[in-house]
């Protein structure tokens, strides 16, 4: 008589069957943002929201608010008026790993030539998360581009210094998401509602 053995599986397939579980059936962000804000006198339309994925653990919900919705980076890109990026932690990440993580995303989907142009900028962004120990689970983070005051980041709802003025940076902002090389591609195509 021969006896069957079964094998376990291991814990790495069980976690890659998990992910694969939730890939398939993730849409949106778990966090229910509001559809529209207001932003310089003017109501801001939520565009998508979705969560971005480091691995198979959730990071942050993610929310973006146009003037009007765009269904393609460059429609996004192009929409003159104020836009906004709200984010809400669904896991501790350090301050700084949160803003090598922004670096990282914008290296990645602007030109060198910019980036040169945006130093102090991209350094103002990550010193503004550096200079967090922790983000925590729930916490809420913010960008917002206001024509003619620039973009201003806000952590739990306190603005973080002065805005920096100018449009350029925040279309280099919305690259890390947007970009040939999004963070996160099901975030990419969340945020533009598809």
């Amino acid at each position: 008589m021969k006896i069957k053995i079964l094998k376990i599986p291991s814990l790495l397939q069980l976690i890659l069957a998990t992910a694969l579980l939730a890939a398939a059936g993730a849409s949106g962000a778990a966090t229910a943002f509001e559809k529209t804000t207001a932003l310089a006198g003017s109501t801001l339309v939520m565009n998508g929201s979705g969560t971005r994925y480091k691995a198979i653990f959730k990071v942050y919900d993610m929310a973006m608010y146009l003037p009007a919705t765009a269904k393609t980076p460059e429609a996004v890109l192009a929409l003159p008026g104020p836009k906004r990026l709200s984010f809400v932690a669904q896991r501790k990440v350090t301050g700084t790993d949160l803003g090598l993580a922004f670096m990282r995303g914008l290296k990645d989907n602007n030109p060198p030539e910019l980036m040169r142009k945006h130093i102090p900028a991209t350094t103002r962004l990550i010193d503004i998360f550096s200079g967090k120990s922790f983000v925590d689970e729930g916490h809420t983070f913010a960008m917002e581009f206001v024509p003619g005051k620039g973009t201003q980041f806000f952590i739990q709802g306190e603005p973080q210094g002065q805005p920096i003025d100018d449009a350029e940076f925040f279309q280099m902002i919305l690259r890390i998401w947007l970009g040939n090389d999004p963070v996160d591609m099901r975030l990419k195509e969340s945020l533009l509602g598809n």
